[in-house]
């Protein structure tokens, strides 16, 4: 296993981080949006095309066969990063939008009706927010938040209460969805914890793992959740492809979907029969090249070994964060202890507005988010209608971070 310290080592891994942008190197701290790609991952999108270009399934030519076989391969490589028992509990989807979509639609066409809830938090990316309040709309069930438990300041600490869960988890609670890692104060929820109160009231558990899948091991046995999503582009994969894990029988429990081919067994002229999981939930032609990108993907975090990768982030946060008490003027947004957080660091300067700063630090060559980071619900609760996010990835280095603290205080200048 090879040690993270080595960064310009690794750097040389991805091509992009050549770039100079402004006359500057690029400094890329935007990996909560989207993650850089390595050589290995673009190299498997060519061979995939250059080589075995084919549909899965059903075709008994030698393309079509290693295609499929490509496909397959990478549902097992899937279930076995997230500790999953079998490949069929894992579904190919386009992304965590997709798949929590998915769940709300299928799962939830079937299991709740009119009076019944839906717990929510309210650090929820919208991605977890907004199927559910569809779901909720068409079955007539009630969607209640999970409230952060604010602590006003120098800075903003946002955690889960769980004597707060506790109080809602009542008899009409059907499932809890809620966040492993927030993509915007970093924190961390005890998903294993959380997963054993609902199940206690017999409430089923949702599982966003998008921040978390490429920042910590993720054991969907041990957590014992019913339901886990996330996106390959935020483990290091292509665009386009997305996971959802789910439990075998909640599995029996949800309708279908999308309706296609690859999805069924039987097509009459009225009516049609359904293939078993996971096909029945992939309609049409699946992603098979990005499969293919994500499992060099996950081959490449394996290398590094994900103790090494998580060490890594924690070094980093924690010099960030201590560059931050430079800064009297700076509001931190989420837990400032390293063990309770992860690597996504939002902020923002005071009486200069986060998209103003952002772009400023872009002609330095640094890449930061400026906006609401899909948590409106989250952003008004802390009181504010934008932030600063910097967010680091297994490429990230010290040095960048300094070069950010460096603008900023040009920023100030410029501003002040």
């Amino acid at each position: 296993m090879q040690n993270l310290q080595i960064t310009s080592k690794l750097r040389e891994d991805f091509p992009i981080l050549k770039r100079e942008i402004n006359g500057h190197s690029l400094a890329y701290l935007d990996n909560a949006a989207t993650t850089q790609k390595p050589q290995s991952v673009i190299d498997a999108l060519v061979c995939f095309y250059e080589n075995h270009n084919s549909n899965v399934s059903r075709g008994v030519y030698t393309l079509a066969e290693e295609a499929t076989e490509i496909f397959e391969d990478g549902r097992k490589k899937v279930a076995k990063f997230i500790g999953a028992e079998s490949s069929s509990n894992i579904i190919f989807t386009r992304g965590t939008t997709e798949s929590i979509n998915l769940v709300a639609s299928a799962w939830g066409e079937k299991n709740l009706i009119k009076g019944e809830r839906i717990i929510v938090t309210e650090m929820e990316h919208h991605s977890n927010l907004v199927p559910w309040q569809l779901a909720a709309q068409a079955s007539g069930a009630e969607l209640v938040y999970w409230p952060l438990s604010l602590e006003h300041g120098s800075s903003c600490v946002g955690r889960l209460d769980l004597h707060k869960l506790d109080e809602l988890l009542t008899n009409s609670v059907k499932l809890l969805a809620v966040t492993v890692a927030s993509n915007v104060l970093g924190t961390v929820n005890p998903i294993a914890e959380i997963v054993k109160m609902a199940h206690d009231r017999g409430v089923l558990v949702l599982a966003d793992a998008a921040q978390a899948v490429a920042r910590m091991p993720i054991d969907v046995t041990e957590w014992n959740c019913d339901f886990l999503a996330f996106s390959g582009h935020k483990v290091y994969g292509p665009t386009g492809i997305g996971v959802l894990y789910a439990k075998q029988e909640r599995l029996n429990e949800m309708s279908v979907f999308q309706g296609g081919g690859g999805m069924i067994r039987k097509v009459s002229r009225q009516a049609s029969t359904w293939a078993d999981a996971p096909q029945k939930f992939e309609a049409g032609t699946p992603p098979v090249a990005e499969v293919f990108g994500l499992s060099a993907a996950l081959e490449y975090m394996k290398k590094y070994g994900m103790p090494e990768i998580q060490q890594h982030e924690l070094q980093l946060t924690e010099h960030a964060l201590k560059r931050m008490e430079e800064f009297p003027d700076l509001e931190l947004y989420g837990p400032a202890d390293i063990f309770e957080r992860t690597g996504v660091i939002s902020f923002n300067l005071k009486n200069v507005h986060p998209h103003d700063v952002a772009q400023v630090l872009d002609e330095y060559g640094i890449a930061v988010r400026a906006g609401h980071h899909c948590t409106q619900v989250l952003h008004e609760q802390l009181g504010i209608q934008a932030s600063l996010r910097m967010s680091f990835g297994l490429y990230n280095e010290i040095s960048e971070i300094d070069r950010l603290f460096s603008a900023l205080a040009q920023v100030r200048r410029i501003f002040n």
